[in-house]
C-alpha cells in the first residue's frame, strides 16, 4: 500500500514542508504506528526521527527533547518537581514559595525551533488569587526586569524582552553573544541555571518584603555572582 508521510513545518521554522508517498508494508506501519503512540508522537513525526537517525540528522525535535532532558538530569528535586511536558517544545517545572497562602510558582520553558536571536520564552505564573500576593510578584518582576536591562546587554545578541501581567512573566531567551556553537548541554545548562536563578530571586524578594531596599540590593548582588560564574548567559 502506498502511504504519504507528511514533513511537519510550523511557524518560524526554516525546515520546508513537503509530502512524500512511500510504498510501505502494511505491517511495518502498524508497528511504525504503535511505536509511535508508544514515544507519544504522529506517524510522520515518528518516521521523520527515525530517518533523521539513520541518517545522522539532528532535527529540532531531537535537539529539543536533549536540551530538556538535560534540564531534567540537572533539576534539584528539593526545590523543583518536574511536572507532565505541556508539549515536545516546552517543559515545566513547579517550586514551592514558603510565604502565606503557600502560593506555587510553575514554570514552563519553550524552545522554538528555530536557533535564532530569541531561540525561546520562560513563562512563569504565581498560583494565588491574592491580588496583594500578585501585585508583591510584578514588583519582584520590575525590579528583575531593572536589574536584567542593567547588566546584561554586553552578553547577549539583541535584546531582552519582557511581558507580565495578572500574575504572569513570559521572558525571552537571547542568544548569548559569541556562542553561535553552544552544545545542547551548555544551552540545558545555561536555561536550567537562569530559571534556578529566578526561583532563588523570587524567594529572596519575599523574604525581605518588609524592605525593598535592602531586596533590591541583595537581588543585584545574586545576579551580579550568577554573571560572573554563569558559562553562557540567555
Amino acid at each position: 500500500m502506498c502511504y504519504n508521510v507528511a514533513v511537519n513545518r510550523k511557524e518560524g521554522v526554516p525546515m520546508n514542508k513537503s509530502v512524500y508517498s512511500l510504498v510501505l508494508s502494511d505491517d511495518v506501519v502498524e508497528a511504525v504506528d504503535r511505536a509511535a503512540h508508544r514515544a507519544g508522537m504522529s506517524r510522520s513525526a515518528y518516521i521523520n526521527s527515525v530517518l533523521a537517525d539513520a541518517v545522522s540528522f539532528t532535527t529540532p525535535e531531537k535537539r529539543m527533547s536533549d536540551i530538556f532532558a538535560g534540564i531534567e538530569q540537572l533539576v534539584n528535586g528539593d526545590v523543583f518537581r518536574i511536572m507532565p511536558r505541556p508539549s515536545e517544545t516546552a517543559l515545566a517545572l513547579r517550586s514551592a514559595l514558603h510565604y502565606k497562602y503557600n502560593p506555587v510558582i510553575n514554570y514552563s520553558i519553550e524552545l522554538y525551533r528555530d536557533f535564532d536571536t530569541t531561540f525561546g520564552k520562560l513563562k512563569v505564573s504565581l498560583r494565588t488569587q491574592s491580588k496583594s500576593l500578585i501585585a508583591a510578584f510584578e514588583d519582584f518582576l520590575l525590579m528583575l526586569a531593572d536589574t536584567e536591562r542593567a547588566c546584561i546587554s554586553e552578553h547577549i545578541t539583541g535584546s531582552v524582552s519582557y511581558t507580565f501581567e495578572n500574575g504572569r512573566f513570559v521572558r525571552a531567551f537571547s542568544r548569548p553573544a559569541d556562542e553561535d556553537n553552544a552544545s545542547d548541554s551548555e544551552i540545558a545548562e545555561a536555561l536550567y541555571g537562569y530559571v534556578r536563578l529566578f526561583d532563588e530571586l523570587v524567594k529572596i524578594y519575599f523574604g525581605n518584603m518588609t524592605d525593598r531596599t535592602a531586596a533590591k540590593k541583595l537581588i543585584g548582588q545574586r545576579y551580579t555572582a550568577y554573571l560572573r560564574t554563569a558559562r553562557l548567559i540567555i
